[in-house]
């Protein structure tokens, strides 16, 4: 009987990897084309993947919780109907090895125990080594891991046996191609803290550790710097007044103020190359394509930041209606994977909370983020041809953070003031 291989697809161009979240199926189980055989994550983006036959489950190679790499098999379906398919002889890949090594030492590390006792990664190679070695799960959380986000790799589980034992340890060679990663990370400080008999104990969901994650090794990565300007947008605010009902009606989805953000964002990017930009080393590498991302906040509380593609090139139409349809795909927990790949730039909306302003943080691997404030009416003077007079206007703070390896205050304020200049300039009779 003929058999199918499912194995962990490729989503998105960096994605290497997905931690299995759900599993639908058990072992035995006797699945139709399209029916849901397990659910996936990567970095923030959940995937159901379906089944393409029809068939019998006769291995599942991986559990719930567990890390994939993209193109490992998963699991068999024995193709045809249940009654002519043999009963497998192992039930997964997981339980057949374990019935065949002998009862591990105390304390010593598993697969299930790496996951169940940290939210910290361990590739397989590490886990093997920890295991042949006797390495408790205690130990390897004190091992500083080299790799990228702070990783612990094959060598630096090497040098702490040699370390531990005085003597030089080998593992399987194994090739490997990594992307450029942060600086070394260092030992991470514990806090010290009481807790009171009435304080409540919440761990962070996947989400917000990937999100806790990242911004620490931001802030680690890139020495950042903010300004700030005050942009008046009196002529922006009443021209989307003036238009948002007609195109309503004639594009059957809603005008707000971020698309023209995006807009005059998308102009600066191409007057400012640099600004759209990534740094590798000591090389700085000038992105051909503007791809603006908007962070967009989810009902759980946590952040996702999906992309507008070339957004230099789409008019408020199209940046419109890609914007409303990303953030609701978003907030429904439908995005692809390739919805929030490859950002050259990103803007936080804090007036979206009645915030004045914002210093956010840089979306790694990008230079530059910014974030927007709340419009406010404020009283401002301005010059007529009878003399200054006060009058009632719209103002909003820009917040520009940038990375001072590569962007320096001039390149950085140019790009802020050019930005607000595009939203203080905005033509009235303008078509949309």
């Amino acid at each position: 009987m003929s058999s199918f291989e499912i194995i962990m697809p490729k989503l998105g161009e960096s994605v290497q990897e997905a931690t299995i979240t759900k599993m639908f199926v058990k072992l035995n189980d006797q699945v139709e084309e399209d029916d849901m055989l397990f659910e996936i994550a990567t970095d923030k983006v959940d995937s159901e993947i379906p089944c393409p036959v029809d068939g019998k489950v006769i291995e599942i190679r991986f559990k719930e919780n567990d890390v994939v790499p993209v193109g490992e098999v998963v699991a068999i379906i024995a193709l045809g109907d249940a009654d002519d398919v043999e009963e497998p002889v192992k039930a997964s890949a997981a339980t057949s090895v374990s019935e065949t090594i002998p009862q591990e030492a105390a304390g010593s590390v598993s697969t299930s125990d790496i996951q169940s006792a940290s939210g910290r990664f361990y590739s397989p190679l590490v886990k093997s080594i920890a295991k042949s070695e006797n390495i408790t799960v205690q130990e390897l959380e004190t091992i500083t891991g080299h790799g990228t986000e702070g990783r612990v790799q094959k060598q630096d589980v090497l040098d702490y046996l040699s370390s531990r034992n005085g003597t030089t340890v080998s593992a399987p060679e194994v090739k490997t191609v990594s992307a450029p990663g942060p600086a070394p990370a260092a030992e991470k400080p514990k806090v010290s803290m009481s807790i009171g008999a009435q304080d409540q104990i919440v761990e962070m969901d996947r989400m917000r550790r990937i999100i806790a994650d990242h911004m620490v090794m931001s802030k680690q990565t890139s020495p950042h710097v903010t300004a700030m300007v005050e942009a008046d947008v009196t002529d922006m605010v009443n021209w989307r007044n003036k238009v948002k009902d007609e195109f309503f009606k004639k594009e059957g989805t809603k005008i707000t103020y971020m698309p023209i953000i995006i807009e005059a964002v998308s102009k600066a990017l191409r007057e400012f190359p640099g600004v759209n930009a990534s740094v590798d080393g000591y090389n700085v590498i000038l992105r051909k394509n503007i791809n603006v991302g908007v962070a967009v906040a989810l009902p759980s509380g946590n952040l996702i930041v999906p992309v507008i593609k070339n957004s230099d090139q789409k008019n408020l139409i199209g940046l419109a209606n890609d914007m409303n349809r990303l953030a609701t795909d978003a907030r429904n927990n439908k995005l692809n994977p390739d919805d929030i790949q490859g950002g050259t730039f990103t803007i936080s909306n804090f007036g979206s909370f009645k915030n004045v302003m914002g210093t956010p943080i840089i979306n790694q691997p990008q230079v530059a983020i910014l974030a927007v404030g709340t419009i406010e009416k404020k009283p401002a003077v301005i010059e007529t041809p009878a003399g200054d007079a006060i009058v009632v206007r719209q103002k909003m703070f820009l917040s520009l953070s940038y990375d001072h390896r590569v962007v320096d205050g001039a390149l950085g304020g140019a790009f802020l003031r050019k930005i607000a200049d595009y939203l203080e300039e905005i033509d009235s009779n303008r078509a949309f």
